[in-house]
C-alpha cells in the first residue's frame, strides 16, 4: 500500500510498509512491494558501504553481527530480536541508538536504507524472513540450516532466483581451505573411484528435564512473535534460545545443526550440489519424556544415483571420503589421507577447480557487488539441508524411503511427502 505522494514513484516508505502489513500481520510480509535499497543499487556509487540489518542477535547472531560490522565495506545499521535483552545488548555492542533496535523484522525491512539482512533466528523463521527480504530487494546471509523443511527450502531457492537476490547460506566450512582441498582431491580422482562417505556428528549437548510445567514468559520477551508460524505451545525456557534446536517444531536437532556442515561437505565432494540421494534408511533414538523431540543418536544410510553410499552416525565431527585407491578425512582445521602422499598432489590447470572463498562473510559482500553467486547460494544450502531433513524423516518413519531428487518428492509414500512441509500457524502464511 502506497501513500498518494509515492504512487507515481513506486517507492514504498516505512509508514506505507507497516500500514500494509498491519491487517494480516505476517501474511502481508510475503507479498511486499519492492523497496529500493539505499547504497549499492541506489544513487550512490557501488563502492559505498553496504548497510546491513541483523535479524536475530543472540548467540551466533551476535557473532555474525560483529563480523559484518567489523568489515571495511559493510556496516550494521539496525538490529532486531524478540528478546529485549538480546536487542539492547546488541545495539550497545555496536553503538546504535534506540531507534535502530527492533522487535519485529518487518520494521527492519520497512527501512529504505538497508541493502542486506543477516538472518540468525531459530530455524523455523529462516524461510519466512528470508523470503520477505528477497521480495523487498534485499540480499540475504542466512544461517544454516537454510530452512526448517524441504518444501520451505525449495520455496526460498526459487524466490531468490526469481528476484535475482544474492543469498549466502552460513555453511562456512565451504570457505575453509581444508574442506576445499579435500573435495577437490576427491572430485579429481586422487582416492580412485569414490564409493563411500562417512559423516560423524556430535551428540546432543543439552539435557532435557523428564517433566516440565508451563513457565511465566520473561519480561521483554515477545514469545508469540518468537513462535511465529510454529504451533502454539506453552512457554518453557527449554523451547527457546539455543535449546530450540532440540524441538522438531523449530529445528532438526544435531542432524540439522552439525549435519548441515558435514553433510554439506559430503555433497560438495560427491559433486551433488544440485541433487541428492535416491534412497534413505535410518534409525534414531528419540526422547520419550520431556520437551525435546529430536533424535538423540542417529544411524543413517543414504544411497546416491552414482552408487556412492553416505553413512552418517552420531559421534565425532567429520566427513570421510573412501575410494578404490585411498581415503581422505576432513574436519575443522585438520585433513588426513591414506596414502598420505595424496595430500601433496597438485590440482592441474585442466582439472576440476572448485569455488574458492577465503572468507564466508566477505564472499557474500563481494557477491552483493558483483551479482555473482556466493560459494553457498540458496540452491546449494537447500540441497544440503534437504539431506539432513531426509535423514530425520527416515528415522521418524523407521522405513526405507525412495527419493526423487529432481521432483523433490518421495516415491510412492504419501505420509513421507506430507513431512516435507510444516503447516504454518495463522495468521502466518506463505
Amino acid at each position: 500500500m502506497k501513500s498518494k505522494e509515492n504512487e507515481k514513484s513506486g517507492v514504498v516508505t516505512r509508514r506505507d510498509f507497516l500500514k500494509g502489513t498491519a491487517i494480516t500481520a505476517a501474511g502481508a510480509a510475503f507479498a511486499l512491494p519492492a523497496i529500493v535499497p539505499s547504497s549499492v543499487f541506489g544513487a550512490n556509487a557501488p563502492s559505498n558501504i553496504i548497510t546491513i540489518g541483523s535479524i536475530g542477535v543472540g548467540g551466533m547472531g551476535t557473532g555474525n553481527m560483529r563480523g559484518f560490522n567489523g568489515k571495511k565495506d559493510s556496516k550494521v545499521v539496525a538490529v532486531c530480536d524478540v528478546d529485549a535483552e538480546h536487542r539492547e545488548k546488541a545495539r550497545n555492542t555496536i553503538g546504535l541508538d534506540a531507534k535502530s533496535a527492533y522487535g519485529d523484522y518487518r520494521e527492519v525491512l520497512a527501512r529504505d536504507d538497508i541493502d542486506a539482512v543477516v538472518v540468525c533466528t531459530p530455524d523455523h523463521w529462516h524461510m519466512p524472513i528470508s523470503i520477505a527480504a528477497v521480495r523487498t530487494g534485499r540480499d540475504v546471509y542466512c544461517e544454516k540450516p537454510l530452512t526448517l523443511t524441504i518444501a520451505g527450502g525449495r520455496a526460498l531457492a526459487d524466490e531468490a532466483k526469481r528476484y535475482g537476490r544474492v543469498v549466502q547460506t552460513g555453511s562456512q566450512q565451504r570457505s575453509g581451505s581444508e574442506f576445499l582441498k579435500a573435495c577437490e582431491l576427491v572430485q579429481n580422482g586422487r582416492i580412485g573411484k569414490l564409493h563411500t562417505m562417512k559423516v560423524g556428528i556430535p551428540g546432543n549437548n543439552r539435557k532435557c528435564a523428564d517433566t516440565w510445567e508451563a513457565q511465566p514468559i520473561p519480561k521483554g520477551f515477545d514469545y508469540d512473535m518468537w513462535l511465529g508460524p510454529a504451533p502454539w505451545r506453552p512457554y518453557h525456557e527449554q523451547r527457546c534460545h539455543y535449546q530450540f534446536r532440540f524441538v522438531l517444531d523449530y529445528s532438526g536437532g544435531q542432524m540439522t545443526n552439525w549435519g548441515a556442515h558435514y553433510l554439506d561437505i559430503a555433497q560438495w565432494g560427491n559433486a551433488a550440489d544440485d541433487t541428492g540421494p535416491v534412497e534413505i534408511v535410518g534409525k534414531g533414538d528419540f526422547p520419550t519424556t520431556g520437551l525435546f523431540t529430536t533424535a538423540k543418536t542417529a544411524d543413517i544410510e543414504y544411497t546416491y544415483a552414482n552408487g556412492v553410499k553416505l553413512l552418517l552416525k552420531t559421534g565425532g565431527g567429520n566427513t570421510r571420503f573412501e575410494g578404490t585407491e585411498g581415503w581422505i578425512n576432513v574436519r575443522r582445521g585438520k585433513i588426513e589421507a591414506e596414502p598420505a602422499s595424496i595430500l601433496q598432489s597438485k590440482i592441474g590447470p585442466d582439472e576440476i577447480h572448485l569455488y574458492k572463498s577465503n572468507d564466508h562473510k566477505q564472499n557474500f559482500l563481494d557477491c552483493i557487488r558483483s551479482r555473482k553467486d556466493p560459494i553457498c547460494p540458496a540452491e546449494v544450502g537447500h540441497r544440503s539441508s534437504s539431506v539432513c531433513h531426509l535423514g530425520n524423516i527416515a528415522m521418524l518413519l523407521g522405513r526405507k524411503l525412495k527419493w526423487d531428487p529432481k521432483a523433490e518428492r518421495f516415491i510412492g509414500d504419501d505420509e513421507a511427502n506430507r513431512m516435507r512441509w510444516h503447516p504454518m500457524r495463522a495468521p502466518w502464511r506463505l
